[in-house]
């Protein structure tokens, strides 16, 4: 499954929706994602599921790039 994660780069930063950040990242459930983004100390504000419709709008996005790991 696909997830969007939004986040902060720092934990030390307040969450500001002009700073926030997303990245997509394939997992099989939402503990997979934070486990895999625990050592990064970012600030998770949402993991999003994406999945039909919203899958495919992001896919088209120029934005959209898979975390490796």
């Amino acid at each position: 499954m696909i997830y969007k994660v939004y986040y902060q780069e720092s934990m030390l930063e307040v969450p500001v929706r002009e700073n926030t950040k997303s990245l997509y990242l394939e997992a099989t459930d939402v503990r997979e994602v934070r486990e895999k983004l625990a050592n990064r100390g970012y600030n998770i504000e949402l993991v999003q599921l994406l999945e039909g419709n919203y899958l495919e709008y992001e896919q088209k996005s120029e934005h959209y790039h898979l975390e490796q790991f």
